[in-house]
């Protein structure tokens, strides 16, 4: 009876010492993703939790021993009513082995906390969190370490206009842009980006539209020739627009609402990522870029029989090569096979100002532009 009427809180303090450790633990690791990106969080969560967690496995354990000494005692009592030796012996024999039995099987439960919590939920609980890191732009730029397809957290910055908090209900189309540089976002590449995108939304030129930074992959020197040469390496992936569409008001992944952005070393990756996908993006502004045109005419060759690609090239009036490229780029497409040969190609080359800054600015306010015009507005 002792030991029934001690099992109840044993459990109960196993369980909790469970849920709080495996509670401490995830907290602990959104600070070393929180650390790795160089920002702040708050380490009293989560060592509430680890006291709290201390605190039953202390319990579980007094409990544990009250138990057993209770099973023992049971014991005792039974020998000291027996008036026969032997009758005592055969009790205890049978006893021991019948109910010393459920303390073996019920010992492992302490050290549950260091086995209960494995992993499969952390990352979630990582990508879901972004954190406000500015406001560029008139808007706010948000940051989070979200899984990649390795499993290991990558940083995804997200720009939003500033009609996304003046209208609550509100979805917006999404622009993804390519980094340049492994285990880099765009805009620390372009760190004007946000003043072009909020300067044409802000003027009436562009509707506004969310737009997603992830870091660039790892593996490479040269992230966007891995593009060209493998489109499924695009930054990206399921889990990322999953993330996005799922903390964000956006809408629907698909064509009709997501496009891509590349700036200078970044514009091959746009390029690339829309010509192998169309079925993901159904626009993409490529700016100041070079591009290796077998390579990215390949690409376009082998997407989905019937897509038509929609791509913006835009360089200045000044920018020689940047032009020359973009219109062999242009010539490889249409003279190509399959979807390249139906790819919308578009070349800017009207912008001039008084330096190569005001220039991109400029660049990057046509790429808006034309990118809120083919995706789908607002609703």
């Amino acid at each position: 009876m002792v030991r029934s009427l001690l099992l109840v809180p044993l459990l109960a303090a196993a369980a909790g010492g469970i849920w709080l450790a495996r509670g401490a633990l995830l907290r602990w690791r959104d600070l070393r993703a929180a650390e790795t990106y160089e920002l702040t969080g708050d380490q009293r969560p989560m060592l509430l939790r680890a006291a709290g967690a201390m605190v039953c496995g202390v319990c579980v354990t007094a409990l544990t021993l009250l138990t057993a000494l209770g099973t023992f005692g049971g014991f005792g009592g039974s020998a000291s009513r027996s008036d026969s030796a032997e009758l005592a012996a055969d009790t205890a024999g049978e006893g021991g082995a019948r109910q010393a039995a459920p303390p073996a099987v019920e010992a492992p439960a302490p050290a549950a906390p260091a086995v209960a919590p494995a992993p499969a939920p952390a990352p979630a609980a990582v990508a879901s969190r972004f954190d406000s890191v500015g406001h560029p732009g008139g808007g706010e730029l948000l940051q989070s370490a979200v899984p990649g397809p390795d499993g290991h957290p990558r940083n995804v910055r997200v720009w939003l206009p500033a009609q996304y908090a003046k209208d609550p209900n509100g979805r917006f189309p999404v622009v993804v842009m390519h980094a340049a540089t492994p285990r880099k976002t765009a805009d620390t590449e372009v760190p004007d980006v946000f003043e072009g995108l909020g300067s044409a939304v802000q003027s009436g030129k562009a509707r506004p539209f969310i737009l997603v930074a992830p870091e660039a992959p790892n593996g490479t020197e040269h992230p966007c020739d891995l593009v060209a040469a493998a489109p499924l390496a695009i930054a990206d992936d399921d889990a990322l627009r999953t993330t996005i569409a799922a903390t964000f008001r956006t809408l629907p992944p698909g064509p009709a609402s997501w496009g891509t952005l590349g700036v200078e070393g970044g514009a091959p990756c746009a390029a690339a990522a829309a010509l192998a996908r169309p079925d993901l993006y159904g626009a993409a502004a490529a700016v100041s870029g070079r591009y290796d045109t077998v390579a990215l005419t390949r690409t376009g060759a082998e997407a989905p029989a019937n897509a038509a690609p929609k791509l913006l090239l835009a360089a200045a009036k000044a920018d020689a090569a940047g032009l020359d490229a973009a219109r062999k780029l242009q010539a490889a497409l249409r003279g190509g096979t399959g979807a390249a040969a139906r790819a919308d190609v578009r070349i800017s080359e009207n912008v001039q100002d008084y330096t190569a800054d005001r220039e991109r600015l400029r660049l990057v306010r046509q790429a808006a532009q034309y990118l809120a015009e083919t995706l789908a507005k607002a609703s």
